[in-house]
């Protein structure tokens, strides 16, 4: 039996991966001595087996994905291709690297040159060809470090002891070595710093206590160094504040360490907005309240260059300050802080105390009502008449040398009467109460119709008689005494008639004089 024959169907062939390629290399260059990490970027790179600069393999490369490398630099000189090898072939891109020569790092001083055997000392380091540095050591010690230029590093140092040489490798080399000696010197200590607070201008002289500050090698305002600074003593120093913001630490550096912070604040610039009370009398002596900002710590308060009394920070926006005596007028008040100086000029005025002369009339009735009129100086202002310790019942103040006021009721005999503005209290005047006139008997209390005679009154309260009535009509009179007082009779028609006597202090009670007529012939 005849079978077909069918050809054997050929097997899939083996599917190939695509030749890597390279597209850029960073950095595009790099030190002669090699050891620069250089990022191959491209396709293709799964499996790599080589990655060559030039004819030389790479120092060492980690295939981070399938389209970037990291590859170690060789040593080497010029221009050269950057190739990537896998199982399925070699780039052929023409991306290059240039080698470079580095300079060598050149070390010309560290500073301080010395610290403790515990280290953590900060060290600056200067010099040259210091970009690109990869290692800072003391002695055989790696140093952790920051490469702040070229021709400068900030290291901290390791613990150590004795003198070792302070060395900086870049990819051109290793430096020169600089000394820097470990001692067992103790760490300095602060304990205070006066004063705590100064302008964000700096220029503030600060003193600082405390202990080992005798080798003090640096100051510093946070991380910024004292514009100066001068020691004193093993425990005290003087330090000029750079300028500054803030709250910073203050730290000394000696030999055997830094010290401890502490606080010192950059203060704003006062500045005063208002004052109130805004005047007073010359004598001083009253409280008046400053508002503005920046008034934390305020050293003084002013008023025409002359010191307050006192002065009370009751907080950033406000003082309170007893007020000097003074001259009248205007005068500047200033506010120092340590943040500066603010001045409100003119801002504060002295008043001269009102002067009384004299009161019209100078008495009046124990239940007062009567208006008196006084005069003086510096009575413009006035806040206040007062009749001995009782407040007028009104008052009304005509211009600066005049008010008329009201008397409130009083008890007989002398009184004071003052004016109070806000220059002060005047000097007293005198007033009397007077009780009002009283009549016990009228001799003769009869008389012809045709008057021409007198009449003599008794009674008490006479001694200031203004007017004497006989029948409503004023008449002559004559006060003997308080309490007698002799009057003239007019003529008049037949009848009883009223007699009263009328005083500052009120008119009396009447008594009665019958004229009576003649008897015809």
């Amino acid at each position: 039996m005849n079978r077909s024959a069918h050809p054997p169907v050929p097997s899939a062939a083996p599917s190939l991966a695509a030749t890597p390629t390279v597209t850029s290399v960073s950095p595009t260059s790099g030190s002669t001595a090699g050891g620069t990490a250089v990022t191959v970027t491209g396709t293709g790179f799964t499996g790599a087996t080589a990655v060559r600069f030039g004819a030389t393999h790479a120092a060492s490369f980690v295939v981070n994905s399938d389209t970037q490398i990291t590859a170690t630099s060789p040593v080497g000189s010029g221009t050269v291709q950057v190739t990537v090898t896998t199982p399925s072939g070699t780039s052929n891109q023409f991306v290059t690297y240039t080698y470079v020569t580095a300079p060598v790092p050149v070390l010309t001083s560290v500073s301080p040159t010395s610290g403790p055997v515990s280290g953590g000392t900060v060290v600056t380091l200067s010099g040259s060809g210091f970009s690109g540095a990869t290692a800072v050591r003391f002695g055989g010690v790696s140093a952790a470090f920051t490469v702040n230029s070229g021709s400068q590093i900030t290291a901290t140092a390791p613990p150590g002891s004795g003198t070792v040489a302070v060395t900086v490798t870049t990819p051109g080399g290793t430096s020169n070595g600089v000394s820097f000696t470990y001692v067992s010197a103790s760490v300095p200590v602060l304990t205070s710093v006066s004063p705590t607070s100064g302008p964000a201008a700096g220029g503030t002289t600060v003193t600082l206590t405390g202990t080992g500050l005798a080798s003090t090698t640096a100051v510093r305002f946070g991380a910024t160094p004292a514009t100066s600074f001068t020691v004193v003593s093993d425990t005290h120093l003087t330090a000029v504040a750079p300028p500054g913001t803030g709250t910073v630490q203050i730290t000394v550096t000696t030999p055997g360490g830094t010290s401890n912070g502490l606080s010192y604040t950059y203060s704003g610039a006062p500045t005063l907005s208002a004052i109130s009370p805004n005047q007073g009398r010359t004598s001083g002596g009253n409280t008046v309240t400053l508002t503005g900002t920046n008034l934390t710590g305020a050293t003084s308060v002013t008023f025409g260059g002359t010191p307050a009394t006192s002065v009370t920070v009751l907080s950033a926006t406000q003082i309170t300050a007893v007020v000097p005596a003074a001259t009248a007028g205007p005068v500047d008040v200033t506010v120092t802080t340590p943040g500066g100086i603010s001045t409100l000029p003119k801002s504060y005025f002295y008043v001269s105390p009102p002067v009384l002369a004299n009161v019209i009339p100078t008495s009046g009735p124990l239940s007062g009502g009567n208006t008196a009129t006084l005069t003086g100086t510096n009575l413009i202002e006035a806040t206040a008449v007062s009749f001995g310790a009782t407040p007028a019942t009104s008052f009304t103040v005509v211009s600066d040398t005049q008010i008329t006021a009201v008397a409130p009721a009083g008890a007989a005999g002398l009184s004071s009467v003052t004016v109070t503005t806000v220059g002060g209290t005047s000097n007293p005047v005198s007033y009397t109460y007077l009780a009002a006139p009283s009549i016990t008997t009228l001799v003769p209390n009869q008389g012809s119709t045709s008057g021409g005679g007198t009449a003599t009154l008794t009674g008490s309260n006479f001694a200031q008689t203004t007017t004497v009535l006989i029948g409503g009509a004023p008449t002559g009179f004559t006060v003997v005494s308080d309490t007698h007082l002799v009057a003239d009779i007019p003529a008049g028609a037949a009848g009883p008639v009223d007699v009263t006597v009328t005083t500052p202090g009120g008119t009396s009670t009447p008594a009665v004089y019958t004229r009576v007529a003649s008897p015809n012939i």
